[in-house]
Protein backbone atom coordinates (compact mmCIF):
# COMPACT_ATOMS: atom_id res chain seq x y z
CA UNK A 1 0.00 0.00 0.00
CA UNK A 2 2.55 2.24 0.65
CA UNK A 3 4.23 2.64 -2.63
CA UNK A 4 0.68 3.45 -4.14
CA UNK A 5 0.96 6.21 -1.75
CA UNK A 6 4.35 7.09 -2.57
CA UNK A 7 2.88 6.44 -6.48
CA UNK A 8 0.09 8.78 -6.33
CA UNK A 9 1.62 11.56 -4.06
CA UNK A 10 4.40 11.99 -6.48
CA UNK A 11 3.54 11.19 -9.74
CA UNK A 12 0.05 11.77 -10.02
CA UNK A 13 0.39 15.39 -10.28
CA UNK A 14 1.69 14.97 -13.66
CA UNK A 15 -1.79 13.58 -15.16
CA UNK A 16 -3.27 17.47 -14.69
CA UNK A 17 -0.73 19.24 -17.18
CA UNK A 18 -0.53 16.28 -19.25
CA UNK A 19 -4.70 16.37 -19.58
CA UNK A 20 -4.46 20.25 -20.13
CA UNK A 21 -2.05 20.12 -22.90
CA UNK A 22 -4.33 17.74 -24.43
CA UNK A 23 -7.22 20.03 -24.04
CA UNK A 24 -4.85 22.78 -25.60
CA UNK A 25 -4.09 20.82 -28.18
CA UNK A 26 -8.35 19.80 -29.24
CA UNK A 27 -9.66 23.70 -28.63
CA UNK A 28 -10.11 25.62 -31.74
CA UNK A 29 -7.47 27.75 -32.81
CA UNK A 30 -9.69 30.70 -32.00
CA UNK A 31 -9.69 29.73 -28.20
CA UNK A 32 -6.13 28.44 -27.83
CA UNK A 33 -4.31 31.99 -26.95
CA UNK A 34 -7.20 32.33 -24.53
CA UNK A 35 -6.63 29.47 -22.72
CA UNK A 36 -2.84 29.81 -22.46
CA UNK A 37 -3.44 32.93 -21.09
CA UNK A 38 -5.30 31.55 -18.55
CA UNK A 39 -2.70 28.50 -17.84
CA UNK A 40 0.31 30.77 -17.77
CA UNK A 41 -1.24 33.39 -15.75
CA UNK A 42 -2.81 30.88 -13.09
CA UNK A 43 0.73 29.32 -12.79
CA UNK A 44 2.17 32.72 -11.30
CA UNK A 45 -0.66 33.64 -9.78
CA UNK A 46 -0.51 30.36 -7.79
CA UNK A 47 3.50 30.42 -7.34
CA UNK A 48 2.73 34.07 -5.98
CA UNK A 49 0.06 32.56 -3.80
CA UNK A 50 2.13 29.85 -2.59
CA UNK A 51 4.89 32.40 -1.51
CA UNK A 52 2.55 34.70 0.52
CA UNK A 53 0.54 32.00 2.37
CA UNK A 54 4.24 30.20 3.37
CA UNK A 55 4.89 33.89 4.92
CA UNK A 56 1.75 34.30 6.52
CA UNK A 57 1.56 30.61 8.19
CA UNK A 58 4.10 28.07 8.84
CA UNK A 59 3.29 24.44 9.28
CA UNK A 60 6.08 22.23 10.07
CA UNK A 61 5.89 18.83 8.18
CA UNK A 62 4.76 15.70 9.81
CA UNK A 63 7.62 13.99 9.86
CA UNK A 64 9.31 17.36 12.02
CA UNK A 65 6.62 17.40 14.33
CA UNK A 66 4.77 13.97 14.42
CA UNK A 67 7.97 11.96 14.44
CA UNK A 68 6.28 9.84 11.70
CA UNK A 69 9.01 8.64 8.94
CA UNK A 70 8.03 9.96 5.82
CA UNK A 71 7.11 7.55 3.12
CA UNK A 72 9.03 9.82 0.36
CA UNK A 73 12.49 11.89 0.95
CA UNK A 74 11.59 15.33 1.32
CA UNK A 75 13.32 18.86 3.17
CA UNK A 76 11.90 19.73 6.35
CA UNK A 77 10.59 22.98 5.59
CA UNK A 78 7.58 24.76 5.81
CA UNK A 79 4.73 22.27 4.57
CA UNK A 80 1.83 24.97 4.07
CA UNK A 81 0.78 25.37 1.13
CA UNK A 82 1.24 21.73 -0.65
CA UNK A 83 2.70 22.97 -3.90
CA UNK A 84 1.71 20.01 -5.71
CA UNK A 85 -1.81 20.58 -4.74
CA UNK A 86 -2.08 24.13 -5.42
CA UNK A 87 -0.71 23.64 -9.23
CA UNK A 88 -2.75 20.27 -9.59
CA UNK A 89 -6.19 22.43 -8.24
CA UNK A 90 -5.23 25.84 -10.34
CA UNK A 91 -4.28 24.28 -13.91
CA UNK A 92 -7.84 21.91 -13.32
CA UNK A 93 -9.69 25.00 -12.00
CA UNK A 94 -8.24 26.80 -15.24
CA UNK A 95 -9.69 24.25 -17.80
CA UNK A 96 -13.28 24.90 -16.23
CA UNK A 97 -13.89 27.48 -19.08
CA UNK A 98 -13.65 24.25 -21.52
CA UNK A 99 -14.18 21.22 -20.08
CA UNK A 100 -16.28 21.29 -17.30
CA UNK A 101 -16.35 17.53 -16.80
CA UNK A 102 -12.57 16.93 -17.33
CA UNK A 103 -11.68 19.87 -14.64
CA UNK A 104 -14.35 18.56 -12.02
CA UNK A 105 -12.18 14.71 -12.60
CA UNK A 106 -8.80 16.89 -12.45
CA UNK A 107 -9.91 18.70 -9.70
CA UNK A 108 -10.81 15.57 -7.82
CA UNK A 109 -7.04 13.96 -8.94
CA UNK A 110 -5.72 16.76 -6.98
CA UNK A 111 -7.35 16.36 -3.84
CA UNK A 112 -6.12 12.59 -4.22
CA UNK A 113 -2.73 14.01 -4.82
CA UNK A 114 -3.47 15.87 -1.61
CA UNK A 115 -4.77 12.62 0.32
CA UNK A 116 -1.67 10.54 -0.33
CA UNK A 117 1.09 13.59 0.55
CA UNK A 118 -0.48 13.22 3.78
CA UNK A 119 -0.62 9.20 4.07
CA UNK A 120 3.06 9.47 3.11
CA UNK A 121 3.73 12.01 6.13
CA UNK A 122 4.54 14.89 3.80
CA UNK A 123 1.66 17.28 5.11
CA UNK A 124 -1.09 17.98 6.91
CA UNK A 125 -4.65 18.40 6.32
CA UNK A 126 -4.55 22.17 6.11
CA UNK A 127 -1.59 22.03 3.87
CA UNK A 128 -3.68 20.66 1.41
CA UNK A 129 -7.08 22.82 2.06
CA UNK A 130 -4.75 25.61 1.71
CA UNK A 131 -3.51 24.76 -1.94
CA UNK A 132 -5.92 24.01 -3.06
CA UNK A 133 -7.98 26.64 -2.10
CA UNK A 134 -5.20 28.94 -3.22
CA UNK A 135 -4.95 27.01 -6.55
CA UNK A 136 -8.70 27.59 -7.20
CA UNK A 137 -8.76 31.34 -6.61
CA UNK A 138 -5.86 31.83 -8.48
CA UNK A 139 -7.33 30.08 -11.80
CA UNK A 140 -10.34 31.81 -11.21
CA UNK A 141 -8.79 35.28 -10.45
CA UNK A 142 -6.22 34.71 -14.15
CA UNK A 143 -9.87 33.63 -16.02
CA UNK A 144 -11.68 36.73 -15.35
CA UNK A 145 -8.29 39.21 -15.96
CA UNK A 146 -7.63 36.97 -19.28
CA UNK A 147 -11.52 37.47 -20.51
CA UNK A 148 -11.46 41.16 -19.46
CA UNK A 149 -8.09 41.62 -22.19
CA UNK A 150 -9.28 39.60 -24.45
CA UNK A 151 -13.03 41.06 -24.49
CA UNK A 152 -11.26 44.61 -24.56
CA UNK A 153 -8.93 42.90 -26.80
CA UNK A 154 -5.55 44.78 -25.16
CA UNK A 155 -3.29 45.04 -28.11
CA UNK A 156 -3.00 41.12 -28.43
CA UNK A 157 -4.10 41.77 -32.02
CA UNK A 158 -6.74 38.91 -31.89
CA UNK A 159 -10.29 38.86 -32.41
CA UNK A 160 -12.01 38.64 -28.47
CA UNK A 161 -13.88 35.22 -28.00
CA UNK A 162 -17.64 36.05 -27.97
CA UNK A 163 -18.25 38.00 -25.18
CA UNK A 164 -21.68 36.81 -24.95
CA UNK A 165 -20.68 33.39 -23.81
CA UNK A 166 -18.75 34.27 -20.96
CA UNK A 167 -16.98 30.51 -20.94
CA UNK A 168 -15.51 30.92 -24.52
CA UNK A 169 -16.43 27.10 -25.55
CA UNK A 170 -17.91 26.89 -28.92
CA UNK A 171 -21.18 24.51 -28.25
CA UNK A 172 -22.04 24.44 -32.01
CA UNK A 173 -22.81 20.88 -32.91
CA UNK A 174 -19.34 20.67 -34.58
CA UNK A 175 -18.00 20.31 -31.42
CA UNK A 176 -20.49 18.35 -28.92
CA UNK A 177 -17.78 17.80 -26.10
CA UNK A 178 -16.87 21.52 -25.80
CA UNK A 179 -18.72 21.84 -22.76
CA UNK A 180 -17.93 18.56 -21.05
Amino acid sequence: MNSVIVAVASYAVFLVPLAAAVVWLQVPRTQKLALAGVGVLTIVLAAVGIELAALVWTDPRPFVVDGHTPLLPHAADNGFPSDHTTFAAAIAAALFPWRRRLAAGLLVVAAVVGAARVAAHVHHVPDIIGGFLIGVAAAAVATVAVRALLRNRGGLGVKAQRPADPAWADRTAAHPHAGG
